[in-house]
C-alpha cells in the first residue's frame, strides 16, 4: 500500500481487533483505564470495521510501555515472531525470585515474572502459588523445589508445557495428573520435586488470564451475533408475513387496490 491517505478505509482484520483488544487489556491492568472505559472501547474494538474507526480507541495509550506507538499499524507488515522462543529469557537472567516460605501465613509468584532454573518454596502450616501462566524462564527446563508440611503448594502452568512430577509425598502427595501431556515445540519443561508431609502439593493447568478474558469476550460477541442473526430472521419472518396478507388482500379486493 502506497497511499496512506486510503489505508484508515482499508477493512481490519480479526488479528488486527485483537491487537488492539490486547492494548485496552494492558491498560486496564495498569490502571490506565476504569471497567467502564474498557468495556466501552472493547466493544467499538469488535464493531470497528475499518483502521479508520480503530485508530482512535488506542490513541491515547502506550503499547506494552513504549513511549509513542501508532494504535493501529496502517500498513500490512510482517508480524514479529511470537511464541515460547521471546519467553527462555536465558542464563544472563537468574530470575525474578528463587525461593519463597510461608510459615503460617502464604506466598505468591505470579504475573510477569522470571522463573530461575530452580526455584526453591517451603510451606508449613500455610500455603503457597507459583503460577506460571505469564512468566519468563530462565532456561528451558526449570524445577520447583515444594516443601509442605502440613501446609499445601500450588503450581500452576500454561498448556503447552511439559509436566514432570517426581515429588516424594508422606502422609501427603503430589498431583501427577499434568503428567505424560506432550510440550509444544520450544516450551518450557517444568519438573516438580520435594516432599510433602501431611501435606499436598498441587500442579493445574490453565489458561492465561488475558486468554481467559478474549475466549469470554469471543463468546460473548458469538451471543450477542447470534441474538443479532435471530432477530435479522423474526423481522423477516414478519415481513414475509406481512407481503403474504397485502396479496391475499389484492386477490380478494383487487378493484379497492386499483381506486387507490
Amino acid at each position: 500500500m502506497t497511499d496512506d491517505a486510503a489505508a484508515p478505509d482499508l477493512r481490519a482484520s480479526d488479528a488486527d481487533r485483537e491487537r488492539v483488544a490486547d492494548i485496552l487489556r494492558d491498560a486496564l491492568a495498569e490502571g490506565r483505564l476504569d471497567m467502564e472505559e474498557f468495556g466501552e472501547r472493547l466493544d467499538a474494538t469488535y464493531r470497528a470495521r475499518t483502521y479508520g474507526e480503530l485508530a482512535p480507541i488506542t490513541r491515547d495509550l502506550p503499547d506494552h510501555g513504549a513511549p509513542a506507538v501508532p494504535a493501529v499499524s496502517l500498513t500490512k507488515d510482517a508480524q514479529p515472531g511470537g511464541g515460547w522462543g521471546e519467553r527462555i529469557v536465558g542464563a544472563g537472567d537468574g530470575g525474578s525470585s528463587s525461593w519463597a516460605v510461608a510459615v503460617m501465613s502464604g506466598f505468591q509468584r505470579k504475573g510477569r515474572w522470571t522463573a530461575p532454573r530452580r526455584f526453591n518454596c517451603f510451606a508449613f502450616w500455610g500455603g503457597g502459588e507459583v503460577d506460571l501462566r505469564e512468566a519468563y524462564f530462565e532456561d528451558r527446563e526449570i524445577v520447583i523445589n515444594a516443601v509442605a508440611i502440613m501446609g499445601g503448594v500450588d503450581v500452576i502452568v500454561p498448556p503447552g508445557v511439559e509436566v514432570v512430577v517426581r515429588g516424594v509425598g508422606i502422609m501427603g502427595g503430589f498431583d501427577h495428573r499434568e503428567e505424560g501431556v506432550p510440550g509444544e515445540p520450544g516450551a518450557p519443561r517444568v519438573i516438580v520435586t520435594g516432599l510433602a508431609f501431611w501435606g499436598g502439593v498441587g500442579v493445574q493447568r490453565k489458561l492465561p488470564r488475558a486468554e481467559k478474558q478474549r475466549l469470554r469476550e469471543e463468546r460473548r460477541q458469538e451471543r450477542l451475533e447470534r441474538r443479532q442473526e435471530r432477530r435479522r430472521e423474526l423481522e423477516s419472518s414478519v415481513q414475509d408475513h406481512m407481503d403474504r396478507y397485502d396479496d391475499l388482500i389484492k386477490k380478494r379486493h383487487p378493484h379497492r387496490h386499483e381506486d387507490r
